[in-house]
């Protein structure tokens, strides 16, 4: 009997990436959720997994040669799972080569660059005293995103998915793009990103890889309140010394194969 993969997740963008792959391949798994805004990716079980204590993260319990393995980092999970179910990532080294390179690009670009546009639309407004001392990171983050919808469109010319197959490259941007809207992006501008938007929600396992996500959501926390606090110190105040404080409080321990 296949035993499932454990996913440590958390419903954000590169939570969902994990959780729509291992629908889209078929791999049996079960969540492990990780709230991350109240300290849970400190836990030293966690970290044992994750050492950069961010989700995803996932345990497959068979891994090579039957041995349990950990993976974290959202673009080399997607690749290991690519490799184990033998789906959405090309043997051909050429094509490979291809998907590889619109992964780093979502890693390095997308993945980044929204977050920060999302930090300083969603979070920072409440985290200052006066707008003012945000306004040119919310345009810099939201000029980079339109630019990379930009990349993508042109990119979509021609083509129904990023390397014309569906891929990994897909699964791990679609998480990002498909709320560029938040961030000042007018459809209207992008009509090939926004097809290919709706061509990747009309899959059904991605459809599943959303829905696991919708236990864990919960509205944020008013703003200035102490539950705001705490999780704004959580998410955003981390230094090398207080995730090792976080660590030392949560315990000592925990074995990659086990967590």
């Amino acid at each position: 009997m296949t035993k499932p993969i454990a996913l440590y997740f958390w419903p954000t963008p590169n939570g969902y990436k994990i959780s729509i792959a291992l629908e889209e391949m078929a791999l049996a798994y079960e969540i492990k959720p990780v709230a991350i805004g109240k300290g849970d990716q400190f836990k030293s079980d966690f970290m044992a997994i994750s050492p950069n204590n961010r989700m995803p993260a996932i345990v497959d319990p068979e891994g090579p040669g039957g041995e349990p393995i950990s993976v974290f980092e959202s673009g080399a999970i997607l690749q290991y799972l690519g490799r184990k179910s033998g789906r959405f990532y090309p043997t051909d080294e050429r094509k490979r080569t291809e998907v590889d390179q619109w992964l780093f690009w979502q890693m390095a670009g997308v993945g980044p660059m929204f977050g920060q546009a999302s930090h300083f639309r969603n979070y920072a407004p409440n985290l200052v005293d006066d707008p003012e001392k945000i306004a040119y990171s919310v345009h810099r983050y939201n000029c980079e995103v339109n630019r990379l919808c930009g990349v993508l469109e042109r990119r979509l010319e021609g083509r129904d998915f990023i390397c014309d197959d569906y891929s990994i490259a897909d699964i791990a941007t679609f998480p990002w793009v498909r709320t560029a809207e938040r961030y000042g992006v007018a459809w209207n501008e992008f009509p090939r990103v926004k097809a290919w938007v709706d061509r990747i929600v009309a899959r059904p396992a991605v459809a599943r890889g959303v829905a696991a996500g919708e236990p864990y959501r919960r509205p944020p926390p008013a703003p200035g309140s102490a539950e705001q606090k705490e999780a704004a110190k959580a998410l955003f105040g981390q230094t090398a010394k207080s995730v090792s404080d976080a660590r030392q409080q949560s315990g000592v321990g925990g074995e990659k194969s086990s967590a």
